[in-house]
């Protein structure tokens, strides 16, 4: 596999200029001590109850009238590699005569062990699909308004992945 292949993955979207600063902190072996300079220590909400707890919060803070989530769990079958984080699930089922909507959020359980601002933005990225399935303006200005640096976190989460399939883990 080629060394750029977790670059292009995770790091494509961005401009030539942002991804060639990325790419020489990567070729120059300094992305894992940039990464643990801002973000020293992994979090800690590491069991399903603390993780449901967390996002529930975050919810009630800023998406109050939103629908109700029923479960939030990391999840072993979400592989980064098909471009998923973590899935917001929307299922509906016949209750009797009334159709019954339930709303899950899983995070991929590579994200037990990295810093709790970039779980809260993978958490403030599904918890906007709440209102906004599409990744659209208004779905952006949502991610923003629950977490000012929504956008620096996401590319720092992107450079964290091309790091660790270049170099392993970090926390």
């Amino acid at each position: 596999m080629s060394q750029n292949t977790g670059f292009t993955n995770y790091l494509g979207a961005y401009s030539a200029q942002v991804q060639q600063q990325a790419q020489t902190l990567l070729d120059s072996e300094k992305s894992g001590e940039w990464l643990l300079k801002k973000y020293p220590v992994a979090h800690t909400l590491n069991g399903p109850r603390a993780l449901y707890d967390y996002a529930m919060a975050l919810k009630n803070d800023f998406m109050r009238s939103s629908p109700p989530i029923s479960k939030v769990i990391y999840d072993d079958k979400i592989h980064i590699i098909n471009n998923a984080l973590g899935l917001h699930t929307f299922v509906s089922r016949m209750q009797g005569s009334k159709l019954k909507a339930k709303h899950e959020i899983r995070i991929s359980s590579l994200f037990r062990r990295i810093p709790e601002p970039l779980l809260k933005m993978i958490l403030v990225h599904e918890l906007a699909h709440l209102k906004e399935k599409d990744h659209n303006k208004a779905f952006y200005k949502l991610c923003c308004y629950m977490e000012a640096d929504y956008h620096q976190l996401e590319f720092d989460l992107r450079l964290y992945l091309s790091h660790r399939e270049r170099f392993g883990d970090l926390w």
